[in-house]
């Protein structure tokens, strides 16, 4: 259980790295009560990953089928023995996650409205043109009817060219939020692709680490499974429990796991804020 916990924690923090570089290229959606940064995110598989800033504190929580895997607030892992503790907040978040979805689709259905309103507008703006053409006939009858319909017909050209510019204006920023609305969805796929990328480099380098976590225990490098408190390992040398490895045991280890040699890996097991495996890949 243990394990399946950390494994949960670990892919939050991956997918909490990759929506944030992905929203440093887009404006978070605000609202009364929260800042939300690519919430709602799915895998095809029921799980759903969450970030958002909600009354100060930043959440980020991943849920399968709506149930609770994994929590993080302000970038601590909560055990699971204390999610209670956050379940009025994040009742609160998915609840106005429920009504932006809700909103976004208003929005989606106003867009529209706001193209055939601009089309009536334009043709409006055609009949009182038409109108005034009349008016400006009819006042040859009358020279000084014709004089005050001359100024009145002055009045509706201008009125009908600012209908115009409303108009034109309406049809361009209706354009401009379909536009982004097709850029939101896109990226919102290319999002989900590269979570699944990362689900899968997880689970082999955790799959990877369970091996060579066998192989010290093999060599006597640890005690035993759990024995391993913090490991440090790249291409120039290979440290295990604050203990620098001898050159043939580098040499060995960097043969046979070169993923975490040349990986600049580090693994800590122990009472931090942050356990588990980080390998930076350039």
């Amino acid at each position: 259980m243990k394990t399946n916990y950390l494994r949960s924690a670990l892919l939050l923090i991956a997918a909490t790295a990759l929506t944030t570089a992905a929203n440093a290229q887009k404006p978070a959606k605000r609202t009364a009560y929260a800042a939300y940064n690519n919430y709602d995110t799915f895998d095809g598989k029921g799980r759903e990953r969450i970030q958002t800033t909600w009354k100060g504190k930043t959440y980020q929580m991943e849920l399968a089928n709506n149930k609770l895997l994994a929590l993080a607030v302000d970038g601590e892992i909560i055990p699971s023995t204390k999610w209670g503790e956050y379940s009025t907040a994040i009742a609160a978040i998915r609840e106005q996650i429920r009504k932006d979805r809700i909103q976004a689709k208003k929005d989606q259905a106003q867009a529209k409205l706001d193209q055939e309103q601009a089309r009536r507008d334009q043709q409006q703006a055609k009949r009182d043109q038409e109108q005034a053409s009349r008016e400006q006939a009819h006042a040859k009858l009358d020279q000084e009817q014709a004089e005050r319909d001359q100024v009145q017909a002055k009045h509706d050209q201008e009125q009908a060219a600012k209908d115009q510019q409303a108009a034109k204006h309406d049809q361009e920023q209706a354009a401009r939020d379909q536009e982004q609305a097709k850029r939101d969805q896109e990226q919102a796929h290319l999002d989900q692709i590269q979570a699944k990328k990362d689900q899968a480099i997880a689970a082999e380098d955790q799959r990877q680490l369970k091996l060579m976590i066998s192989d010290m225990v093999t060599d006597h490098i640890i005690p035993n499974e759990d024995g391993l408190h913090e490991l440090s390992f790249n291409a120039e040398e290979m440290i295990v429990n604050g203990k620098k490895q001898p050159e043939s045991v580098f040499k060995k280890y960097s043969a046979k796991y070169p993923r975490f040699a040349q990986g600049n890996t580090s693994y800590e097991n122990g009472k931090r804020q942050f356990n588990g495996l980080h390998i930076h890949r350039d």
